[in-house]
């Protein structure tokens, strides 16, 4: 019960901070986030949200505000929240779909890519697993002599490439499927990009094979196969989905069952040789020629920049379109050196929520979000610590980056590649190109990117605070240095306490000050000041000035015996004040009518150290505190 009562609590705080449940669109979660899509996110209070108990931390991708709750906790708050927002039942994916139609158009063909690819992932990272144990073990005499090994390991071998023989078909498959078209015919189609009786791209590039040339209406075609294709097969899987729900649409229902799969497919392979194709291997060519230029001429400096920016990338979401050149990369040259780096580029930021925790040990909320966020990153997840910790504090996001850079350079010096991708830190190893001792160096550079974060963060935030301290401790110098001038906290008649019809007051023996017959009941501070005591009858008020003089405001004489009936305060202790704010109100009427003077005496009953207090009831200022 006592759970359900905070929960509705936090349900109702959420509520309050991001516009109503008026300004909801959809809500679902997910294994640890409570995903809210909204109509206007201007009226988000994120670090009113991050101080909500059992909130871990709060960030805003595209249109949705993703709430970090944590496993577990997320379903019993949604739940809740749910009934307090008057929510229907929704999926994740409903809510993924209602934040889509707000994407822009680059946020489509991102999110695209990246559904085009999640599909296959599974496929690439089997076999990239048994490419990378089957080149380990081959390095054994034992599998070599041993004929059931032997078998097992050729076995394996011949399981892990399979996947990369026809990735191209597997690509215009998934994009086919994602762009709405029948996913059977995106296979025949990139079974036709694959087909035997075309010259092999490979054997094109490298040994210089003249292939067959067609005219088609005086344009000369070269049969050649689309082996390694990967851009040619996502923009083909975009044509034939495009050209599928076209003729389904406008074939008569009598012959559509005919026609328009013969049509689809047609069209796409005249559209794959003469435009698509030549276009698209083009552009893979561009983009690999460019990746392989980076890391050949830029070498080291190359792989340090993309480490280090890479996490920075995956703030903006761009980081999916890096799936479509790794895809290409493994297709053409077999390997693929972006994954370790992007590896490391996380784990690094996992060094700096560590860096991060260490500095701010002591704080409880800290702990219960880095901690988790730092575990998440080992298995490649690292939204919580990025949107968690480090963004939001800034310095952790750097130290992470230069980190990371720093780790990059040992993959240049190491040569780390991997043999798939999809993996990163712990995950990531079991697909590490074996070569060049890949598992071994593979868990240095990591090791790198942690020590490295947690240092940098670690020196970056000691910095940080001690400059806080310093500029803290200079202001207070400041303030002590000049005098303060109080202003009068009520309008009436200013005279000097001397003149006070209480004769304790009157005889400064609680210190000098000044009286006021007030003509309106509402006291403002006098100076900027610090409240230190709300008196329970609440007729007066202490303040702590700024150079740590004390101040009494007190309503009335003989006040005390109202009980507070006539007075309403506007603070509390511990609450930083401005010179104007207001502090109470004193009904005037109901105190002459108890028989009481309204009087109100402003008394410096503590001067600190080095400090005196002039006084002159006719200024503006009446009371100034200075240095002596």
């Amino acid at each position: 019960m006592e759970k359900e009562k905070l929960y509705k609590k936090i349900s109702q705080e959420i509520l309050e901070n991001i516009g109503g449940p008026q300004n909801i669109q959809g809500a679902a979660h997910c294994a640890t986030r409570l995903r809210i899509v909204l109509k206007d996110l201007s009226l988000v209070k994120t670090d009113k949200l991050e101080n909500i108990d059992l909130i871990k931390g709060c960030f805003i991708a595209g249109s949705q505000l993703q709430l970090i709750l944590g496993a577990g906790t997320v379903n019993e708050v949604y739940k809740v929240f749910a009934k307090e927002a008057k929510l229907e039942n929704m999926s994740l994916s409903d809510v993924k779909d209602i934040a889509a139609k707000k994407e822009n158009p680059l946020q489509k063909v991102i999110k695209a890519l990246s559904d085009v690819f999640v599909e296959i992932i599974p496929a690439i990272l089997a076999a990239a697993i048994l490419l990378g144990v089957t080149g380990f073990l081959a390095n054994f005499e034992a599998i070599k002599t041993n004929q059931t090994l032997y078998a097992i390991n050729r076995l394996a071998f011949l399981a892990s490439v399979g996947i990369f023989a026809v990735l191209p078909m597997v690509v215009v498959y998934s994009a086919t499927k994602r762009f709405g078209g029948r996913a059977i015919l995106g296979i025949v189609v990139g079974a036709i990009m694959l087909d035997g009786s075309l010259a092999n791209a490979y054997s094109i590039g490298t040994l210089g094979f003249n292939p067959e040339i067609l005219d088609l209406f005086g344009l000369k075609i070269q049969m050649v196969g689309f082996q390694g294709g990967i851009i040619v097969a996502l923009m083909m899987g975009y044509i034939v989905a495009t050209l599928d729900k076209f003729f389904e649409k406008k074939i008569p229902s009598v012959i559509k069952l005919l026609v328009s799969p013969m049509l689809t497919v047609f069209i796409s392979t005249i559209l794959l040789f003469t435009i698509i194709g030549p276009l698209g291997r083009e552009l893979s060519n561009y983009i690999t020629g460019g990746l392989v230029y980076i890391s050949t001429e830029f070498g080291m400096i190359g792989y340090m920049i993309f480490a280090g920016l890479q996490q920075i990338i995956v703030i903006t979401g761009l980081h999916h379109i890096l799936n479509a050149a790794e895809a290409q990369l493994i297709a053409t040259t077999g390997r693929n050196f972006l994954n370790p780096l992007m590896s490391v580029a996380l784990i690094s930021q996992g060094g700096a929520v560590l860096g991060y925790y260490l500095l701010h040990r002591k704080d409880k909320k800290v702990a219960e979000i880095a901690l988790p966020s730092f575990v998440s990153i080992l298995f490649g997840i690292s939204e919580p610590a990025i949107f968690g910790v480090n963004l939001k504090y800034k310095f952790p996001l750097i130290a992470g980056c230069i980190a990371g850079a720093i780790a990059g350079a040992f993959v240049y010096i190491f040569k780390l590649t991997s043999l798939g991708f999809g993996a990163t830190a712990i995950p990531g190893l079991s697909i590490i190109d074996p070569a060049n001792n890949g598992y071994i160096n593979y868990i240095i550079v990591h090791l790198i990117g942690i020590v490295a974060g947690i240092v940098l963060c670690y020196f970056m935030g000691s910095m940080k605070s001690k400059k806080i301290i310093e500029e803290k401790i200079e202001e207070v110098k400041q303030e002590i240095k000049e005098e303060i001038t109080l202003i009068t906290p009520m309008r009436g008649e200013v005279k000097d306490i001397s003149e006070s019809s209480d004769e304790t007051f009157a005889s400064k023996v609680m210190g000098d000050g000044i009286l006021v017959n007030p003509i309106e009941e509402i006291v403002v501070a006098p100076a900027d000041a610090k409240v230190e005591l709300v008196f329970p009858t609440k007729h007066a008020i202490g303040l702590a000035l700024k150079d740590g003089s004390q101040i009494l405001i007190h309503c009335g004489i003989n006040t005390v015996s109202m009980n507070g009936d006539g007075f309403e305060t506007y603070v509390e202790e511990g609450q930083e004040v401005k010179q104007g704010d207001k502090l109470l109100k004193m009904d005037l009427k109901k105190v002459q009518e108890a028989g009481h003077s309204t009087q109100t005496l402003i008394i410096v009953n503590e001067l600190a150290e080095g400090r005196k207090v002039i006084v002159d009831a006719k200024s503006k200022t009446p009371i100034i505190v200075k240095k002596v």
